[in-house]
């Protein structure tokens, strides 16, 4: 089936849904509706790429074949999918809803379930990148769902991806997408503090980064974030208060596993305390801010 053939929806275009938007666009799939709750938003984008501003979830799944779902956490997905009202569930048999957002792996089970009442299939499609892989298709993508459904949702979640694997069951992929972000949250607020304590004993900041890179101190956020820090340029990819939230899935699924993780538990805590004091919305390497002497 040709790219043309497949009519897409996208609700929830903030910087990560607008950008795979634009891609599917450029690779040549129609994109019919898209949805925000920010209206204005929506209207802007849907004004650049040729499609609705749809003002009701429901037409969106009247306009599209496969809706892709980037929504902020599971309170929202849960209103989208929800069983009276305007959902994206009226109308929808037949369709495919592949859903991008960061959520508990219990909500994306709920998710499935109602969607698959309504005749419609259901796929978590959890991405491991930031807005610069949104907007150039080569997302690190991680599936999970019935076979069936990611089978007949490839042909678009190759279109958006470098690497896309299939994890499991709903709910699977989920769980590995927190595993990633604790891991990556805790690697940046260490990352921070070693830094940050580098420049307290008056070491030069750029050395030290070159020092890490070439011994056991060397990581994938030394390459994205260490200049970053040093330099306080915190333009947003991945906000703090995102990183709060997805180490607070994280930790919760630690808890219903029995397991004590204190690094990931200090690790929220300093995002936490970065949206307390009004940060939550600048990148997650401005976790420096509040270890770097002279700075907070």
């Amino acid at each position: 089936m040709p790219n043309s053939a497949h009519r897409m929806g996208v609700v929830g275009v903030g910087r990560m849904g607008a950008n795979i938007a634009r891609h599917l666009k450029d690779e040549g799939f129609p994109i019919t509706a898209v949805y925000d709750t920010r209206t204005d938003v929506a209207e802007s984008l849907a004004t650049e790429i040729g499609a609705e501003a749809s003002t009701a979830l429901a037409r969106v799944t009247e306009l599209a074949d496969c809706i892709i779902t980037v929504v902020t956490d599971g309170e929202a997905m849960r209103a989208i999918v929800a069983t009276d009202g305007d959902s994206l569930l009226r109308g929808a048999k037949g369709k495919v809803f592949i859903n991008c957002a960061t959520i508990t792996p219990q909500v994306h089970v709920e998710v499935e379930a109602l969607v698959e009442k309504a005749g419609a299939q259901s796929l978590e499609a959890c991405m491991a990148s930031s807005i610069t892989q949104a907007r150039n298709g080569t997302l690190y993508l991680m599936c999970g769902g019935k076979k069936e459904a990611f089978d007949r949702a490839k042909p678009i979640l190759e279109a958006m991806s470098v690497s896309l694997r299939y994890i499991g069951e709903a709910g699977k992929a989920a769980q590995v997408k927190a595993l990633v972000n604790m891991v990556m949250n805790i690697n940046t607020a260490g990352l921070a503090e070693g830094l940050g304590l580098g420049a307290a004993l008056g070491l030069d900041v750029t050395m030290l980064r070159e020092v890490f890179s070439q011994t056991g101190a060397n990581s994938r956020v030394l390459e994205t974030d260490g200049g970053d820090m040093q330099n306080r340029d915190h333009e947003c990819y991945f906000s703090a208060a995102h990183a709060a939230k997805d180490s607070g899935i994280a930790l919760q699924l630690a808890q219903d596993a029995g397991l004590n993780l204190p690094l990931a538990e200090a690790t929220k805590r300093q995002y936490d305390r970065m949206v307390a004091i009004g940060k939550g919305e600048i990148d997650k390497s401005g976790v420096a801010e509040l270890t770097f002497p002279g700075r907070g």
